[in-house]
């Protein structure tokens, strides 16, 4: 049988500013979450309706962590390419958890910045300091939760 492949593809607002994180080996890791939303219109009420989804971003390629590092902020909009994949972890109970994320491989994975939020695209991104974060400050390490909020304000 032919190999597999598989691949997913977002196009939405980011949530928050991105988490940029060092390994022990010294590789950079972004971390962001993107709302996407779909809207319809309801058969009976003839209303407008919207539901928003939460996608947990995580990229392993450090020419594109560089360009999220740089120019993505809170509300940016961006195409992200990428690959589901699940981790489970335990948590500080014992419990098995498992979160599902959006990764972008060295190899495969794509970041597009499609302009601003609310502006043109051509307006350059305002700049402010980036937050990094070693993998031994962060409490549980690589295979804990962000312990993000996934309903925080949809910056749309």
């Amino acid at each position: 049988m032919a190999g597999h492949f598989s691949q997913t593809i977002i196009l939405g607002n980011v949530g928050k500013d991105p988490e940029i994180r060092t390994t022990q080996g010294g590789q950079k890791v972004a971390s962001f979450t993107v709302a996407t939303s779909e809207t319809w219109k309801d058969k009976q009420s003839g209303e407008t309706r919207e539901k928003a989804e939460w996608h947990r971003v995580v990229c392993w390629n450090e020419g594109l962590t560089s360009v999220i590092e740089r120019f993505v902020r809170k509300g940016s909009k961006v195409q992200v390419v990428g690959q589901n994949q699940t981790r489970k972890w335990t948590d500080q109970s014992g419990q098995d958890r498992y979160t599902t994320e959006v990764v972008i491989q060295k190899f495969g994975g794509n970041l597009v910045l499609c302009g601003e939020r609310g502006g043109d695209g051509n307006s350059p991104p305002q700049q402010s300091q980036p937050r990094q974060q070693s993998s031994q400050q962060r409490s549980g390490g690589w295979d804990a939760p962000s312990g993000d909020n996934l309903d925080d304000e949809i910056p749309f």
